[in-house]
């Protein structure tokens, strides 16, 4: 049953009254990011109850030494995590003789907003202090997407009833500690604090991989408008700051605004890192918070302009797909290749910061189709640049001949996981990163990111699969044995169906392309073929094993298997689980899940999800209603997939079911683990399902056709897509659909069979 502490509002997140016992996962919806950097919404002040304070910066990781049970040969001898960097936003607050706690204090009113359009966190406040004295404190929080080493915080206390000094100390804290951490290692090196006249710093490094980290901050105060002169500079061992104040009486306020760049020897040179860090803070104050956070929201309105998604008659669902877009946007900007997204993004430490393939499944497809596009080739280019750390990975476990088997987890290109299913049986992930790359060639046209980098990456996940397959005399097939697929409540199984099918259809689509690029690219060919040593022999062994996969199916059910065996299970439902036993995966032992026929996430139904073309609807049908009872949805990365099948079949409220789970999975928490972060990269398989669920968009022969199916109750959705270099906004209500091409040549698309003709600068509507 939900409990809902959060209100509904078509562009902001609203929690109204002060919710102790919801603080960890207000810190998760609160939380702000701008790409470069990441914050849970904790609090500015001394909070002296139940938080986990974390500052993430992107790319910059921490080698946690691996803890296992029971050593196996291929562990990492590290797990990679984003630490808890030093936090940036810490302003104490005082009396004469007392602290603000709200652990403590009386929190007579409370409303904290994140605004999403203009992407900024507030809190308003009304506080009294065991002494009676009475205070209106508003604070705004930001950070800066245009400038992303920028964070500004302002400050804003009112006395009601107090008159003494109020003191405001804004610092920079590197007394932080990585909760989940295996040793609970230090993971920071001081190098250097000081704290001048105008501004103050902490230099800090990483304990094993060195990267070098300088957080620089200044202020600016005043007292019913005028500037506060002077300050006392703060100086400790791992705190770095300032104090300021004023004498206040009733109805007078002071304003602190704190601003801080944060620099890594990512970005730049470590001998110039503190000097670069001080000069672009004063830069950057010295034209004001007025006119940087007007450019931070003129920022987030081009993020709109792109993928804004409008719902009209369902405020619940409106607002939670513009949540998963924002915290999405706020993760990854696509201005650096080496950098990924973290399964939690800047929202809690668990997963440690690292990449699944969940941002194949999820995220590359949605920004390849909603953004701009560079955005999903610098994921690919991720993968590209990581490519000899795959082969070393595959080395590591038998393979050979520059097979590459890509990380399950992973931050820098190496495998960080230790759990054995996963880490050497969950091999599945290699061919979502190989479809990616074949649905970016074919969705955005880039054939000159296929020679080369494409080329490479999908000829070493093809040689991973001609190695792992196995032949099988008796039946005359290929089979991959021992495996766990993407349903994880099966490990250690034969003939998993997804395993067998995507790898086959990643090695017939990677035979295709290369026959393709030889005609028309030969020089490049013939170069790559050089440097990878490939020969069309092996292109030819490829399309052999594909012909011949093995693919578990039943002939009296007349289903593909989940694997081999799968039909000695005892069959049920998923509602004849007691509900006080569900989550299973929190009240049944792991050898009851094993023998259970409930599966965790899509599995079949991802396969033809992922390959809708080679499935007719009667087919998609009968595997939808056998498989869909049994699926427990216990990952994030199941519900969508549903959504989209059951719209597809004309389940239409089964459909908008699975849409509002996945679409408000953490806002209305679920699975109530979002006090350990939100499920960022599966946030936009909420969009995903609209688009592909609701608007039934998909390519046939390389058409744009779409199969309206709305919710009843909506009255209309409008999103934009972009497609082979032709950007359209969609509109759908319940009899007709729109097209507003907004740039290149005119395109074709098809509504339910008919064409529809989009020129630019007219709006073509047809009925449907």
């Amino acid at each position: 049953m939900i409990k809902r502490y959060l209100h509904i509002d078509d562009w902001r997140i609203i929690e109204k009254g002060f919710h102790p016992d919801k603080q960890r996962a207000s810190e998760s919806i609160f939380a702000l990011g701008n790409g470069r950097m990441g914050q849970r919404g904790h609090f500015e002040e001394t909070y002296s109850s139940d938080s986990l304070q974390g500052s993430y910066l992107a790319g910059i990781s921490f080698l946690d030494r691996t803890k296992v049970g029971w050593w196996k040969n291929g562990y990492p001898k590290f797990f990679a995590r984003v630490p808890n960097a030093p936090d940036w936003s810490s302003i104490r607050l005082r009396l004469i003789d007392e602290e603000l706690d709200l652990a403590v204090w009386d929190v007579d009113s409370y409303e904290r907003t994140l605004d999403m359009k203009n992407g900024v966190a507030t809190r308003v406040m009304e506080v009294t202090s065991p002494k009676g004295h009475q205070l209106h404190i508003t604070i705004h929080h930001v950070l800066h997407m245009m400038e992303p080493d920028l964070c500004m915080i302002r400050m804003e206390v009112e006395s009601i009833n107090y008159t003494g000094k109020v003191s405001l100390i804004p610092y920079l804290n590197a007394d932080v500690t990585h909760e989940t951490s295996n040793y609970n290692e230090p993971m920071w090196n001081i190098l250097r604090t000081e704290a001048l006249v105008d501004h103050a710093y902490l230099w800090v490094q990483t304990r094993r991989e060195r990267t070098q980290v300088c957080m620089s901050m200044g202020y600016e105060a005043t007292c019913n408008g005028k500037p506060i002169p002077g300050g006392i500079q703060i100086e400790k061992e791992k705190q770095v700051g300032f104090s300021t104040g004023e004498y206040v009486k009733p109805g007078e306020r002071i304003v602190l605004t704190k601003y801080a760049v944060i620099t890594s020897s990512l970005y730049g040179h470590r001998t110039n890192l503190v000097d670069s860090s001080v000069a672009k803070l004063k830069k950057l104050m010295a034209r004001g918070w007025d006119d940087l956070l007007h450019e931070h929201a003129r920022y987030w309105s081009r993020i709109w302009y792109d993928t804004d998604v409008v719902i009209e008659g369902d405020p619940e669902a409106q607002q939670g797909i513009r949540f998963n877009i924002f915290q999405l946007h706020q993760s990854y900007q696509g201005r650096d290749s080496r950098l990924n997204i973290g399964a939690k993004g800047f929202t809690g430490e668990k997963y440690g910061g690292n990449t699944f393939w969940n941002t194949e499944l999820c995220c590359l497809p949605y920004f390849m189709l909603s953004s701009r596009q560079y955005i999903a080739k610098n994921l690919l280019l991720y993968r590209e640049q990581h490519l000899a750390k795959a082969i070393s990975n595959a080395q590591t476990l038998g393979f050979k001949d520059g097979a590459a088997l890509y990380p399950m987890v992973t931050i820098n290109g190496e495998e960080c996981h230790n759990e054995w299913e996963v880490t050497f049986e969950e091999v599945h992930r290699n061919s979502i990163i190989a479809y990616a790359i074949i649905q970016y060639v074919d969705t955005v046209g880039d054939t000159d990111y296929l020679l080369p980098e494409g080329f490479r990456v999908l000829v070493a996940i093809c040689r991973f699969w001609a190695q792992r397959v196995s032949w099988a005399d008796r039946h005359q097939k290929y089979m991959i044995l021992g495996v766990t697929g993407p349903n994880e409540y099966e490990n250690n199984v034969d003939n998993n169906w997804y395993t067998n099918f995507s790898a086959k259809q990643i090695l017939l689509r990677t035979v295709s392309l290369l026959q393709e690029a030889a005609k028309n690219s030969p020089e490049a060919y013939e170069s790559l073929c050089l440097e990878t040593n490939y020969k069309s022999e092996e292109g030819e062994k490829w399309q052999y094993i594909a012909d011949h996969m093995y693919e578990p199916y039943d002939k009296e059910w007349d289903i593909y298997l989940q694997q081999d065996g799968y039909q000695n299970k005892i069959m049920q439902t998923v509602d004849e689980i007691p509900e006080e036993e569900l989550p299973i995966n929190q009240h049944w032992s792991w050898d009851r899940i094993l023998r259970s026929c409930f599966i965790k996430q899509s599995d079949v139904l991802l396969g033809m999800y992922l390959y809708r073309e080679h499935f007719d609807l009667e087919t998609v049908r009968r595997h939808y209603e056998f498989y869909a009872p049994k699926t427990v949805h216990e990952s994030s990365l199941s519900l969508f997939v549903h959504c989209i099948i059951a719209a597809r079949i004309g389940k239409i409220d089964e459909a908008y079911k699975h849409f509002m789970h996945a679409t408000r999975l953490d806002l209305d928490d679920y699975n109530q683990e979002v006090h350990d972060g939100l499920h960022v990269t599966s946030m936009p398989g909420s969009w995903l399902a609209l688009v592909h669920g609701f608007a039934g968009m998909h390519v046939r022969n390389r058409q744009l056709c779409f199969e309206p199916v709305l919710p009843s109750h909506w009255k209309k959705t409008q999103f934009t897509v972009n497609y082979l270099e032709h950007t359209l906004r969609v509109t759908i209500s319940q009899k007709q659909m729109s097209f507003e091409l907004l740039d290149s040549d005119p395109i074709r698309v098809y509504v339910n069979n008919q064409e529809v003709n989009c020129i630019k600068g007219e709006v073509a509507t047809v009925d449907y």
